[in-house]
């Protein structure tokens, strides 16, 4: 599912659509750096129990973790936290721009 950004302004399409191009990608590397984070977080509940936290997550039901082990629930607390700044990022990533030749990455600084 794609999503298009269209800009109209009376000043300068162009620019304004630079901006809004930029806030996205802006917001898009600071999910990535949640995301990196994230993982950093979830690496040691990997190493400790030997085991990916997507297995974790389909081993465990809702069920088995409610009043579980409090590091059980941290770990699939964070697993599904990562998730969320994924799907995010996800989205942005999916943003069509309705004049993308205006932007290409090595004609901006130009």
């Amino acid at each position: 599912m794609k999503t298009m950004v269209s800009v109209k302004s009376e000043r300068n399409a162009a620019t304004m659509l630079h901006l809004v191009q930029s806030s996205i990608e802006g917001e898009a590397l600071k999910l990535e750096l949640a995301v990196e984070l994230a993982n950093k977080r979830l690496q040691p509940f990997e190493t400790k129990y030997r085991v990916t936290s997507e297995e974790f997550i389909a081993r465990f039901a809702a069920e088995d973790l409610e009043g579980g082990d409090d590091e059980y629930v941290r770990w699939a607390g964070e697993f599904r936290l990562k998730q969320r700044l994924l799907d995010k990022l996800a989205q942005l990533r999916e943003i069509e721009y309705e004049h993308p030749i205006l932007f290409q990455p090595n004609q901006a600084a130009a």
